[in-house]
């Protein structure tokens, strides 16, 4: 009788004891099915862009809203899968170089860049971000890339191609005006993109037999001197460098023009908007809504170095015909033939 006691004790302590383990069994299952789930359901880091420029929000909006465009049709929605963080300078481009700061420490994933000023910013604060540049005039003169094909560094994007550029716009203004022999260069000086824009602009000058004033614009309070300074050098043109003091002052510069009664050239497509008579550019509303795919490529592991930087795939030449009345101008016909858009 004791035996058998003792066997069905052990037996019962051994069908405890297997009750245990499979329970404790489930509950690890349960907790690890948890753990699992708790992990599945952790939002996943968004990715943090930042964007510097150096004229003002206005100046910009229609190459932001470009921009936007760009990452749209490649899926990303500011504050849903991506944060931008927005950095302009309002045209003092002495205060770039603390907003591209703030991004650094921000420790955003990319830096995002609306011109040579604002890339030169990003670029002495940082050689590990990746820098995507929206509209550069010429990112290897100015030293931001070894090559269009291999950018090398952490620098890549696009350029607008502006020096090459340079001579078509002074050929325009040459048709527009066949006695034209000076012109009157409004430029920052402090801009990097200035170097190789002058050299193309000299080039082309001596080609048209054209004597070429530069005057500066360092602040927004210089530009109406400069238009008084054009007329005292008695230039009967004005080209407009590509400059974040000016695209800032937009309408405030084409005002001048109209009071000066003097033709001018402008840099981009957003001057005309803003009462500007001619416009010969690359397209930057496009090339800012194309850096969205760089940002794309880069976010899904791709390094800059290995990005070449592409060219222009659009440029317009832009007549306003209303400018043209108010200074009393007369666009020959051949010139509004070759126009790409003509404002009435």
């Amino acid at each position: 009788m004791t035996e058998v006691s003792n066997q069905k004790l052990d037996v019962g302590k051994s069908h405890a004891l297997s009750t245990r383990l499979l329970a404790l069994g489930f509950l690890g299952t349960v907790l690890l099915g948890l753990s699992v789930s708790a992990e599945a359901q952790q939002p996943t880091k968004m990715p943090r862009i930042g964007f510097l420029a150096g004229p003002s929000v206005s100046a910009q909006l229609s190459r932001t809203e470009a921009f936007q465009q760009g990452l749209r049709e490649l899926g990303y929605v500011e504050g849903k899968n991506i944060l931008i963080e927005w950095r302009n300078a309002d045209g003092k481009l002495d205060s770039l170089t603390a907003l591209a700061a703030e991004l650094v420490k921000l420790k955003v994933d990319i830096i995002v860049t609306g011109g040579a000023s604002a890339t030169r910013a990003a670029k002495e604060l940082t050689a590990t971000i990746p820098i995507v540049m929206a509209n550069d005039p010429d990112p290897i003169g100015a030293g931001f890339i070894a090559s269009l094909a291999r950018p090398g560094g952490n620098i890549t994007g696009l350029s607008n191609l502006a020096p090459e550029i340079s001579g078509k716009r002074l050929e325009f203004l040459k048709e527009i005006l066949p006695k034209l022999s000076r012109v009157a260069v409004l430029r920052t000086s402090s801009n990097p993109a200035n170097d190789p824009l002058q050299k193309e602009t000299e080039l082309a000058a001596r080609a048209f037999a054209l004597k070429l004033h530069y005057l500066d614009v360092a602040d927004s309070k210089d530009i109406g001197n400069a238009f008084q300074a054009a007329t005292k050098v008695r230039a009967e043109a004005i080209l407009v460098l590509q400059s974040g003091v000016l695209n800032s002052k937009r309408k405030q510069t084409t005002d001048f023009a109209v009071k000066s009664r003097l033709p001018v050239m402008y840099p981009t497509p957003e001057w005309v908007e803003d009462g500007g008579l001619l416009v010969y550019s690359a397209n930057s509303p496009d090339l800012s809504r194309r850096a969205a795919t760089y940002v794309d490529k880069i976010l899904k592991g791709a390094k800059p170095a290995d990005l070449p930087v592409e060219q222009p795939k659009k440029f317009e030449f832009i007549i306003n015909l209303k400018a043209a009345q108010q200074i009393g101008l007369t666009i020959p016909p051949n010139v509004l033939a070759r126009a790409d858009k003509v404002i009435k």
